[in-house]
């Protein structure tokens, strides 16, 4: 069985981390998202790969070739243009057989629950998961263990299933593919495909997730994905730990790194290859640091993503971040996370503030960013590619 994976879209509201990275390739745990996908879907006995791609396609291809290194075959698909999930998914006509699995790129899932999915044997199959607020999301009426109808955010849901946005079809839904008409949003939407697929009597059963799921929608969504990954974490080290280190808990150092003397690590944290960390330095849990990182003397980092190339220096504070590619951190650099009223902090997206959910977040930081000496990042800020700030600078917005 193959498995098609959307990874078309650019991931608007990831910016500024999407500015030169598509949004499927941002790193959780030291790796891309989509690679834990695939990681997933390959345990659960997927054998092929289709990936319908688009915005910077090119890293996605560098990154994985032919899948030859995963054990797996990948084709690549280009969209378009970007119009709706049903045109997407449309585009893997002819590269699938059979049964196949729909992946979001952006969305991680068990391989339990992938391997409960390929054994299904409806025309169609939809993932769901039960929630809080079915309002808020496309909600599945069910009857005699079939769904019978797909409301989007009702106002008085049927059920609390929320459509988790994966799938099993069979080829037949390629036929309601062709048939669609564009949604309100002039998208073609594949839930009007499926219901098309109901409507003609075909069964289309529903799979209740029992893993975690975790849609990475929004910047602080890495974090929660970064910290459900890591929990599975089991230490080693192909790195060089100097005397006087202590390494407490889970913490994996990659090949060439050095952990100099005085550093306290506290796991689970993942460092990755060619760092030079500390000395006398501060790593709490579920803080990853990719490669080449430099972490200076009497650095505090905690809960972070910090990606490759970028370098803290001595005497700084980074808390509940999410740090870009290649950025430089001046002596003494402060990012607060924690409002005075300990209320969830909200972060300005696109023009519009949005709730983050979260009572603790700092900084999400572009790539190449640099701060002068002593530079104070408020909470919930955002700082696009290639900024600099100046010595002393507070950064409010």
């Amino acid at each position: 069985m193959k498995a098609v994976v959307l990874v078309a879209g650019k991931g608007t509201r990831m910016e500024p981390l999407t500015s030169d990275c598509p949004k499927v390739m941002l790193q959780v745990a030291n790796k891309p998202v989509i690679e834990h996908i695939l990681d997933a879907a390959i345990e659960a006995g997927i054998e092929g790969f289709v990936l319908i791609t688009g915005y910077l396609e090119e890293q996605i291809k560098a990154y994985f070739g032919d899948g030859s290194k995963w054990g797996v075959s990948i084709d690549y698909v280009q969209q378009k243009e970007q119009l709706g999930t049903a045109n997407a998914i449309g585009y893997a006509k002819g590269h699938v057989e059979g049964a196949f699995l729909v992946l979001n790129g952006d969305m991680l899932i068990g391989k339990q629950d992938l391997k409960t999915l390929v054994s299904r044997k409806e025309e169609a199959v939809i993932c769901v998961k039960e929630v809080e607020n079915p309002s808020d999301f496309g909600v599945l009426e069910t009857e005699n263990g079939k769904v019978v109808r797909i409301i989007e955010k009702p106002k008085n849901p049927p059920t609390n299933l929320a459509n988790a946005g994966i799938y099993l079809f069979r080829e037949s839904i390629f036929d309601f593919i062709d048939k669609t008409k564009p949604s309100i949003r002039n998208e073609f939407e594949i839930t009007d495909s499926i219901q098309m697929l109901i409507d003609s009597g075909a069964p289309v059963g529903y799979n209740p997730l029992e893993d975690s799921w975790i849609d990475v929608g929004y910047p602080w969504d890495l974090l929660k994905a970064n910290e459900h990954l890591l929990k599975d974490l089991k230490r080693s080290c192909e790195g060089t730990v100097e005397p006087n280190v202590t390494l407490k808990g889970e913490v994996v150092i990659g090949k060439g790194s050095l952990i100099r003397s005085g550093a306290y690590i506290e796991g689970p944290v993942v460092i990755g290859e060619n760092c030079d960390i500390g000395p006398n330095c501060f790593i709490r849990p579920s803080t990853a640091i990719g490669n080449r990182v430099r972490i200076g003397n009497a650095v505090e980092v905690k809960n972070t993503i910090v990606m490759e190339g970028t370098h803290i220096g001595h005497l700084s504070y980074v808390g509940d971040s999410v740090i870009g590619r290649r950025c430089n951190f001046g002596a003494g650099t402060k990012i607060a996370n924690l409002r005075h009223d300990g209320k969830n902090i909200k972060v300005m997206l696109k023009g519009r503030i949005i709730d983050s959910g979260r009572r603790k977040l700092g900084v999400i930081m572009g790539d190449d960013v640099h701060t002068g000496i002593n530079t104070s990042i408020n909470i919930g800020v955002t700082m696009a590619k290639g900024r600099i700030t100046l010595p002393g600078e507070i950064v409010k917005h």
